[in-house]
Formats: C-alpha cells, sequence, structure tokens
C-alpha cells in the first residue's frame, strides 16, 4: 500500500490507508493504548485494543520508544478527540527504526518543562529540528525564496555561481578565513561582491546569486555567524542607487506575499516605498530621543534597534532604509556623491531593528576605483585583477548583499538568526 501525508487522512474516512513517521507518544491505560505518529504534516492517533485479535500489535506498541519510526496501517474513522478529528485503527504496524529509549534532548517539549540550553540543542541538532516549529522555519524559507526567485524571473535575472576561493579578500578588513591552497595562500569568499561585478563587465546586465558567505568575525551575539547563506543580485544600466533599492522592495513584497501563500503565516506584508533617511537624519532623530552616538557615520545595534521604533511608530513599517553614509566608512568600490564626495551612494536595510541588507551603486570608472583604493590604502597590485574588469568598459551598475537568515528570524520573531539556520556555524561550532 502506497503511504499518504497524515494531513491528507480526512479525504479518506473509512478507507485503509498506511501513515509512517516518528512515534510522538504512547499512552497505555489498561486495556487500550494511544499511540500518536508524526510526519512533516501533523499528527494522527491510532487506537489498539488489547482485545484486538491475538494482542500481539497492543504489546507492540507498548514496547515502542518514543522517536522510533513506524508505519501504521489501518482504517480511518471520525473522533472528535482525536487530533484533527480522525484516528487509525491499526489493523498492521511496522517499526522501521526503534529509537533508544533515552534521548538526548527532548523532540516533544512538554508545557511544564522548561526549554533545553540551545548550545545542547544544538549538539543534536538533527533532533532538535524534529520538532513541528523548527520544520515551519525552513518551510518559511523555502517560501520566501520561491517569491524571490519568480520575481527574479519577471525582472529578467540571470543566475550566476561563483567560487567560494579568493585568491585577495573580497572585503577590506581583517575579517577572512585564510586557507591554504597547495602551495599558495586563498581566503573564503567574504563577499560575491566582485564575481557580480565581473558579470556586469561580461554584459550579463542583471544576475542573482544564494551561496555561502564567510566572516571571520569573532563576534558572539544573536545576529552574527562565521558562515551563512547570502542572497545578492547585481544590476547595469541604473542611474541612481536608488533604483536597487526599489528592486529589492519588489523582491521583498513578492517575497513576504508567497509565505503567506504557501504557509498560512499571516506575516504582514510591506508597502512601498519604504521609508528612506539618511544616515545624518537618522542620527538627528535618534538623538532627539536622547539616543547617544557611539560612532560617527555608523549606527550600533541599538541605535538600529531605536530607529526601527521610530520608523514603526511614525509610519506603520518594520522596515527602513539608511542612505548616504559617509566614504570613511563604506568599501572603496562604492560610488560617491557628485556633489558631496565625503558621501557614498550607498545604504543598509533595516527590518525590526536588524540590518538585513548591504548595498550601494559601485564605481565603474577605473580610474576613479584606482584613486578611492589608495585613499583607503588598498595597493592596487593586490586587486589588479578586480580592475581590470574596468579596463576594458563597464557600464554603470549596483547591487546588494541581503541576509535571509536575518529576515527569517525577524519575520518569526526568532532570538537569534542561528534558530533560522539548518546546522549554524559560529566562533566555537563546527559540529554537527
Amino acid at each position: 500500500m502506497e503511504r499518504i501525508f497524515i494531513s491528507e487522512i480526512p479525504s479518506h474516512v473509512g478507507k485503509e490507508v498506511m501513515v509512517s513517521g516518528w512515534v510522538h507518544a504512547i499512552r497505555a491505560q489498561g486495556s487500550i493504548a494511544f499511540l500518536l505518529v508524526r510526519d512533516r504534516s501533523g499528527l494522527a492517533q491510532a487506537v489498539v485494543l488489547k482485545s484486538s485479535g491475538d494482542g500481539s500489535l497492543f504489546e507492540l506498541v507498548k514496547s515502542l520508544s518514543v522517536e522510533s519510526v513506524v508505519s501504521v496501517t489501518g482504517k480511518v474513522k471520525q473522533e472528535a478527540q482525536a487530533p484533527g478529528g480522525y484516528e487509525i485503527e491499526p489493523i498492521a504496524l511496522t517499526v522501521l527504526s526503534k529509537a533508544a529509549p533515552e534521548l538526548p534532548i527532548p523532540v516533544v517539549v512538554e508545557k511544564s518543562g522548561g526549554e533545553t540550553d540551545i548550545t545542547k540543542r544544538f549538539d543534536w541538532r538533527w533532533l532538535d529540528l524534529r520538532r513541528p516549529e523548527k520544520l515551519k522555519i525552513f518551510q518559511v524559507w523555502t517560501a520566501l525564496e520561491q517569491g524571490f526567485r519568480e520575481q527574479f524571473a519577471e525582472e529578467g535575472f540571470i543566475q550566476i555561481y561563483a567560487p567560494s576561493f579568493m585568491n585577495a579578500p573580497s572585503e577590506s578588513g581583517t575579517d577572512v578565513f585564510e586557507v591554504k591552497y597547495f602551495e599558495k595562500k586563498a581566503y573564503l569568499a567574504q563577499s560575491p561582491q566582485f564575481y557580480k561585478q565581473m558579470a556586469m563587465a561580461s554584459g550579463f546586465e542583471k544576475v542573482f546569486m544564494v551561496g555561502p558567505v564567510f566572516r571571520a568575525e569573532p563576534s558572539f551575539t544573536t545576529r552574527h555567524m562565521t558562515e551563512f547563506t547570502g542572497w545578492d543580485f547585481e544590476m547595469s544600466y541604473i542611474n541612481s542607487h536608488h533604483e536597487v533599492m526599489d528592486m529589492e522592495e519588489k523582491l521583498l513584497v513578492a517575497g513576504f506575499k508567497k509565505v503567506n501563500e504557501l504557509t498560512g503565516l499571516g506575516v504582514e506584508v510591506p508597502s512601498m516605498p519604504f521609508p528612506r533617511l539618511t544616515m545624518a537624519e537618522i542620527k538627528e532623530k535618534l538623538k532627539a530621543s536622547g539616543v547617544p552616538s557611539e560612532k560617527e557615520g555608523d549606527l550600533s545595534p541599538d541605535e538600529e534597534r531605536k530607529i526601527c521604533e521610530l520608523i514603526k511608530e511614525e509610519t506603520g513599517s518594520d522596515f527602513v532604509w539608511v542612505i548616504d553614509y559617509p566614504a570613511s566608512v563604506r568599501a572603496f568600490y562604492h560610488m560617491r556623491h557628485e556633489d558631496k564626495p565625503t558621501l557614498t551612494k550607498s545604504f543598509d536595510l533595516l527590518y525590526k531593528g536588524v540590518e538585513i541588507t548591504t548595498g550601494a551603486q559601485r564605481e565603474h570608472r577605473v580610474e576613479i576605483l584606482e584613486k578611492q583604493a589608495q585613499e583607503k590604502g588598498i595597493g592596487l597590485d593586490s586587486i589588479k585583477d578586480y580592475l581590470n574588469f574596468f579596463r576594458y568598459g563597464c557600464p554603470s551598475h549596483g547591487g546588494v548583499g541581503i541576509g535571509p537568515g536575518r529576515i527569517i528570524m525577524g519575520m518569526l520573531d526568532l532570538p537569534s538568526v542561528k534558530e533560522a539556520t539548518f546546522l549554524p556555524r559560529d566562533v566555537k561550532r563546527l559540529n554537527p
């Protein structure tokens, strides 16, 4: 017999079905045993009487351990007291895999029990992920990415795939993983930035990427990891960095709509355009609210949280763009305003108090790139391959790097981006 999902049981009343999944719970009360089976679509209750047949099925159910994997075959009937209003009267039960009787962490968390320490849960991540609320996280991930991809397709973007090994760091600074590459040094990509720009110099015009990003930051916050999945896009022939922001707004709206369509989450779909404030305007707002500025030209986590609270109160938006960052705190390849050369045509996007995007219009004129790199103390020889992208003609362009894990974190109100990550990697964690 072909297996069905538990969610399909209501359409099989009076029929014989087979469901397979994890033993969620067992309750034996005298001459009756209740077996709860869980698959990714829900819970099903099977009721076994001691008087059924020769009693072997009843004894088999009593002998099961929680989280064993079983297949149950039986007739479906309506039962108001059962989960979902239906139950199965089993005629056969097959144990596919028996679980050890003592679980290292609980999968079914009783209301009276406390939450297991996050470190221990991540040590046993595959068990932690069996909990239905964890599965929901990755269903939301899938729907969000599908919405993005559909919008990318509608806008004519091409997907490209870039290497993670680089011969030079992709961003300035020291937060980079250096690895031995045969007889040379290589670096794990902090960003696919250079390769997206190469695609612009190759005439692809619009590209997007999904791939790993590596940051050797010794950070121990709820928003940082040493490896995460990044979503990136780049687009040519732009006149302003605002065109890039417009594009990301379309992507986010499409993604949020798809989450609601496929998961029924009911997340608030943002309205376009999102509020856009210069760094100077934000600093003034924060000052007026009594929030001290910890760093000129940049925002601390506390400032990010506070400005999002203020904008939410004023406009109802969970999103706010921070534009016109000073050149002193941005990458050398960010284009600068012609009339205000100390400011860049760059931006961050904040969502519920957390930065989820960094982007900019890029400088595509090689002589200006060389000048700005030297101003930052970057030797031109170390970036000669990158500079060559622009020596033979390159259109104006801009793009972004997006942290989807942080979007999921905010969307589901998770306490840490690690909870939104299948297998998180941080300063101390390399397993499982």
